[in-house]
């Protein structure tokens, strides 16, 4: 997701991965099987593993997870200063569109 590593780069083999981590080939294959699922890479059996092209909705997800984390914060901090809910609605409008 940082973009360090582009698409279609090769992903080290199951087996070599789990040697240099020191892992079970079987844990580095479940993690594998979840990056297939959820689309950060592809297999194909003789050639190895692959950065696909990134997964948007699943990135834009994190994404807004991590948004809702800092807004509920930013609630809290309301109700618990009695900040009127209008006016906090206010500044995420101005921080949104980018004024000052």
């Amino acid at each position: 997701m940082s973009g360090e590593l582009r698409t279609g780069d090769p992903i080290p083999s199951m087996r070599s991965l789990a040697k240099s981590i020191h892992v079970s080939v079987i844990t580095v294959q479940k993690a594998y099987e979840d990056l297939q699922r959820d689309g950060f890479i592809d297999t194909t059996v003789g050639r190895g593993s692959f950065v696909s092209a990134q997964n948007k909705d699943f990135i834009q997800e994190e994404q807004q997870r991590r948004a809702e984390e800092h807004l509920q914060e930013a609630v809290e901090i309301g109700r618990t200063n009695g900040i009127p809910l209008e006016k906090l609605v206010q500044l995420l409008e101005l921080f949104y569109q980018g004024e000052d």
